[in-house]
Order: C-alpha cells, then sequence, then structure tokens
C-alpha cells in the first residue's frame, strides 16, 4: 500500500488537501493531526466520508508540535499525553490504520536528570500502548532526524524504547539518512516491529523531505530488503508527491 502525507499541502485547509491526493491514485492519505488538518470531534465525520466515498484508507500523524512524552514538568506530559490519546479515540472512529507517534526530546531539565527522563518516557509509552490496545488501534513509533535534543534516532535506541511494548516502529528512511544511514541494521534489528514506513530523501545532513531520488538515498538496496508494510511519501511539495509516485513506478519496474 502506497499512501501520500498531508504534510505536502500543510499551508491548505484538510479539505482541500483530501481532493488533491485523491487524484493521486494512491491506497491511502495520511494525516498530520495538527495545523490547518487538525482533525477533532467536529470535523472527522466529514472526512472520513470523503476518505469512505473515494475508496481511500488513513492513517493519522500524531500532533508532535510543542508535545513531549518525556517532560519532567508533568502538567506538560500529561497535556501531551491527552492530546495522544484523542488523536488515539478518532483514528479508532475514523478506522485508521494506524497511529504514528515520535519519541520524547530532551530538555535542558532533563539533560540533568536523565535517569529521571528515561523514567518518564518509558511510563508515557507503557501507557499509550495500554490506551491504544484498550481502544483498539495500532500505534508506531517513527526514528527521528539529526538533531541534538530528538531521541530515538537510531535502530538500538528504537528498539530500547519500544521494548516491552506491543508499540510497533514507523521506519522512516530519509531520517536514518541524516543519523546512521544504516539501513540494513535498522531493517535486520526490528523487522519484525516495522509495521509502517515514511518515505522522503534528503543530502544526509538535513531533514529536507526531498522527492525521492533528488536526495543520496540508495533507494534501489532499500526496496529490496524493507517490509511489505504501508508506506506513506511524507514530501515538502505537492509536485514532490507527483515526481515521488513516478519514481517509485520506475524503481519497481526496474527490481
Amino acid at each position: 500500500m502506497i499512501g501520500v502525507s498531508t504534510q505536502c499541502l500543510f499551508d491548505k485547509s484538510l479539505s482541500l488537501a483530501l481532493h488533491k491526493i485523491k487524484n493521486l491514485n494512491v491506497d491511502f492519505v495520511e494525516v498530520v493531526n495538527e495545523g490547518y488538518h487538525e482533525l477533532n470531534r467536529y470535523n472527522y465525520k466529514v472526512h472520513k466520508e470523503f476518505l469512505e466515498d473515494n475508496a481511500l484508507k488513513s492513517t493519522i500523524h500524531a500532533p508532535f508540535s510543542d508535545i513531549n512524552i518525556g517532560s519532567l514538568n508533568e502538567k506538560i506530559r500529561r497535556a501531551s499525553l491527552n492530546i495522544l490519546f484523542e488523536t488515539l479515540e478518532i483514528a479508532y472512529k475514523m478506522e485508521s490504520l494506524l497511529v504514528v507517534i515520535h519519541p520524547a526530546h530532551k530538555s535542558p531539565l532533563s539533560g540533568k536528570f536523565p535517569k529521571a527522563y528515561e523514567k518518564v518516557q518509558r511510563r508515557s509509552l507503557e501507557e499509550i500502548d495500554r490506551v491504544a490496545e484498550r481502544i483498539g488501534i495500532r500505534v508506531v513509533l517513527e526514528n527521528m532526524p539529526s538533531f541534538w535534543i530528538l531521541d530515538g534516532q537510531t535502530s538500538k535506541r528504537i528498539a530500547e524504547l519500544i521494548d516491552g511494548t506491543n508499540i510497533g516502529v514507523a521506519f522512516d528512511i530519509g531520517h536514518l539518512n541524516t543519523t546512521t544511514g544504516n539501513f540494513d541494521e535498522f531493517i535486520e534489528l526490528l523487522r519484525d516491529r516495522i509495521e509502517y514506513v515514511h518515505l522522503s530523501d534528503n543530502n544526509g545532513t538535513e531533514d529536507s523531505h526531498l522527492a525521492l531520488g533528488d536526495g543520496t538515498v540508495p533507494w534501489k538496496e532499500i526496496m529490496k530488503k524493507v517490509p511489505r508494510v504501508p508506506m506513506s511519501l511524507e514530501v515538502k511539495t505537492f509536485d514532490g508527491a507527483i515526481k515521488s509516485l513516478k519514481f517509485l513506478k520506475e524503481l519497481r519496474g526496474s527490481i
């Protein structure tokens, strides 16, 4: 299954984004649940009906701006979790395939108390796991790009974070290209937990969300090995999404 993230139309309304993406002949839409694309209990039914009318499935990318499940400020952590739980409820009602979440990120305070940060993030992930199981929606944790405050940048760290939970993995290929670049290791270590893939390109240093083929990601080698799970194009422009779909079609013909 191939889908397109609404990120490529982040400055348009969600209704307009869905209308444009439906014409791309994809299997699903990944709704980035923030900004102009925020889903709530008042608008989700309209968008669900539109997707159903056009034979499109959905995945939901949970909010990540201003969210921190590893905050040592309990009020912030609890608010972050409540926002994520609302997303899980909406995703279930929309019959979405899954919800993508981000790991925690570090702060000046967590840098001073790393053990407390580890404990708090573990508690948050375990709670997310329990709530998702109760609701009946799959959750996947995404690996992060190279930036000093971001957690979950390597395969080993993602494995640590999901250990002991039923949370799956969202393998962001572009993100890994900015960190270790070791795609074989990521796939080998997490193959049984990878349930979703984000596709975008970059030059190996900046998470620029370029169209596939416009950066340095070795697509042919990766696509031969990556698990056959739903894959979402998470590029920064709508033209980039069109270009990437063409690239994927040609790539599949050569493998």
